[in-house]
C-alpha cells in the first residue's frame, strides 16, 4: 500500500518513460535520471510516452510498492514540465502552510498566544530555488 502523508515528497518524472520497465528498471531510472535514492521513501511518479498511464513506485522499509494506472479513455492532461529531469510537487506545502495560518487566525481571535512554527526544510529548499 502507498504511504502518503504531509512529509513524503513526490517527485514526478517530467519526460515520458517506458512503462514494461518493473521495479528494478524504475528504481535504475531514479538514480540515473532523477539523481534521487529510490531507498529513501520518496514517491516516484512515471508517465508513459501515450500519457494514458502512471506508475508510482515508492520504497516502504520493507520492499518496493508499485502501482499502475491506465486510462480507459482519454489522457493526462496536466503534466509538469521543465528543464530537469523529475519535478517535486510542493502542493502539500501550500495546504501545510494554509493549515497553520487558519490556526493561527483561530488562536489569535481566541486570545491565545500563538507558538511560532519552523517552515519545513523541503519549503526552505523551495524558496532557495526561487
Amino acid at each position: 500500500m502507498l504511504q502518503i502523508t504531509p512529509h513524503v515528497r513526490i517527485l514526478v518524472a517530467i519526460e515520458p518513460v517506458d512503462l514494461r520497465k518493473g521495479i528494478d528498471g524504475l528504481a535504475e531510472l531514479c538514480r540515473e535520471k532523477l539523481a534521487a535514492d529510490p531507498f529513501s521513501g520518496c514517491l516516484f511518479v512515471f508517465r508513459g510516452r501515450r500519457a494514458t498511464a502512471i506508475k508510482v513506485l515508492q520504497y516502504d522499509g520493507q520492499g518496493f510498492v508499485l502501482a499502475q494506472k491506465r486510462l480507459s479513455k482519454g489522457k493526462f492532461r496536466w503534466w509538469p514540465t521543465g528543464t530537469g529531469a523529475a519535478r517535486s510537487l510542493e502542493a502539500y506545502l501550500h495546504a501545510d502552510m494554509q493549515l497553520k495560518e487558519q490556526a493561527l487566525a483561530h488562536a489569535t481571535s481566541s486570545g491565545l498566544k500563538p507558538k511560532r512554527f519552523k517552515a519545513p526544510d523541503v519549503l526552505l529548499d523551495f524558496l532557495e530555488k526561487l
